[in-house]
């Protein structure tokens, strides 16, 4: 998908864009610079992430049981 940079080097996100990543007037979006590529990420606000790495630790424990003293 192309987009073309105006000359006020604004462009327009895709609709189908916008939806897939919940884009909405007033979103901000961090871009990051990598390897000759801009990526374009929504930023996430504190509430959005809360319960983000809930339980994380039963799926991906740091350690075996053994290791842990009490």
């Amino acid at each position: 998908m192309a987009l073309t940079v105006s000359p006020k080097y604004q462009v327009v996100i895709p609709k189908d864009v916008r939806e897939a990543l919940s884009i909405k007037a007033g979103s901000k979006i961090v871009v990051i610079l990598k390897g000759g590529i801009a990526y374009l990420v929504p930023e996430k606000t504190v509430d959005k992430l809360r319960g983000f790495i809930k339980d994380v630790h039963k799926k991906f424990p740091l350690r075996d049981k053994r290791d842990r003293s009490l």
